[in-house]
């Protein structure tokens, strides 16, 4: 452990990501950092933040999404008055945020500015480097404000060598100030004793199915039309396949949603497809993971994402497209196989070619090793070593200027 305990941050969480922030919250205060974390009234139950070493700050309260609108207007203005109060009272030095709130904009550039000016040293985790982009609504003003707000912080953790490249290829980020850190394995969301039988069991499954799952939110970005229409051909030769499709739809992709909607009809495939189209509470994830045989990943646009590391958590094979660092995170014929992207013909092979794979045909023995490998891998405590090295130099640095 490293010598750390002088060491304080506040860790600016979204509120709505508890398995990202409460597993890195418990490796920090296990290298002794001191955190004053800032919640919101879901996370304070949890047992991490009752640790000598935390400061729980409520300062979001309740984050409801089925609250009327004038109250959330209410809340967030809340928020950001306490958030003003708090950075200007406290003596922690590193602000390390792990989302940006509602008004991105803002936060990029004036709300950084404060933390700036009260002589604050910030981190920003860039969980995607440029979300609008992504996401097919990238603006100038968004460009703009990113590249503010990546030029005027102080450091920037991400998950890939390749979201580093992008950062100081198309940003103008140098290298120094930014670190490539993984996406720890989601080991957050409830894992009972529930077998696979018994999750099946749940969901209305036959054993003998072969269930191929698609979890998550619904946008285009994650190429779920290429997933239906591989499922076109795989239904000829796969007449026991079926599709869970487990998430909501993102905000603003209802027309995408039904579009889909429109080629399971044309291609006639509703009797091979299982919808949950809703949000998946934290307690019920666990029976979509345990009862699928292997993941689907066919995204168009993406840098990483934390549902391989849902599935890997539970041992969970993944076929992905080759698309950002996915390839890197996948060992072919151990863990999954990766197929071309917006190919449906390429992906139906890749699926055939599992389903008749040692991998599937082993799958309990090799479930075990994909959580053995990903534990060793992906584990929270290295990410905490890591990040609190940073901390670390960051505070040395601080110190240096006021000696000078």
């Amino acid at each position: 452990m490293h010598n750390n305990n002088k060491i304080k941050i506040s860790l600016l969480t979204g509120g709505d990501d508890p398995s990202y922030a409460l597993p890195l919250l418990s490796s920090l205060i296990s290298q002794g950092i001191r955190v004053d974390f800032i919640g919101n009234n879901a996370m304070q139950s949890n047992d991490v933040v009752n640790n000598k070493n935390v400061n729980y700050l409520n300062l979001r309260g309740d984050q409801s999404e089925s609250a009327p609108i004038t109250r959330k207007i209410v809340r967030i203005v809340k928020y950001y008055c306490r958030l003003l109060k708090y950075t200007a009272q406290t003596d922690s030095k590193i602000f390390h945020i792990l989302w940006l709130n509602k008004f991105v904009y803002f936060d990029r550039t004036i709300l950084n500015l404060y933390y700036k000016m009260l002589g604050k040293k910030v981190i920003f985790t860039a969980h995607n480097v440029n979300a609008g982009e992504r996401d097919e609504n990238d603006t100038i003003l968004n460009e703009l404000s990113l590249k503010f707000m990546y030029r005027i912080i102080d450091h920037i953790f991400v998950h890939t060598e390749k979201m580093k490249r992008q950062l100081i290829e198309t940003f103008g980020v140098k290298e120094r100030k930014v670190t490539v850190i993984p996406f720890g394995v989601n080991n957050y969301v409830p894992n009972s004793k529930i077998t696979g039988k018994e999750a099946r069991a749940r969901l209305h499954l036959d054993n003998k199915q072969n269930i191929v799952l698609f979890f998550g939110q619904i946008a285009p970005y994650k190429g779920l039309k290429y997933l239906i229409l591989a499922l076109v051909s795989l239904k000829q030769h796969h007449n026991d396949l079926r599709l869970i499709i487990a998430g909501r739809i993102k905000k603003g992709w209802h027309q995408y949603w039904e579009d889909i909607q429109r080629i399971i009809e044309k291609h006639n495939l509703k009797e091979y497809i299982i919808s949950k189209i809703e949000f998946i509470p934290d307690e019920e994830v666990e029976v979509y993971f345990k009862a699928a045989d292997v993941l689907a990943l066919p995204y168009k646009n993406i840098f990483q994402t934390g549902v391989l590391f849902l599935a890997y958590n539970f041992g969970l094979p993944a076929i992905a497209s080759d698309v950002g660092s996915l390839r890197e995170e996948i060992i072919e014929g151990k863990t999954g196989y990766v197929c071309q992207t917006e190919n449906p013909e390429d992906l139906a092979e890749k699926i055939d070619l599992y389903f008749h794979s040692d991998l599937y045909k082993n799958l309990e023995v090799n479930r075990a090793q994909i959580i053995k490998y990903a534990n060793e891998k992906y584990s929270w405590e290295k990410i905490g070593e890591k990040t609190s090295a940073v901390y670390q130099n960051l505070i040395e640095d601080w110190r240096s200027g006021l000696s000078e």
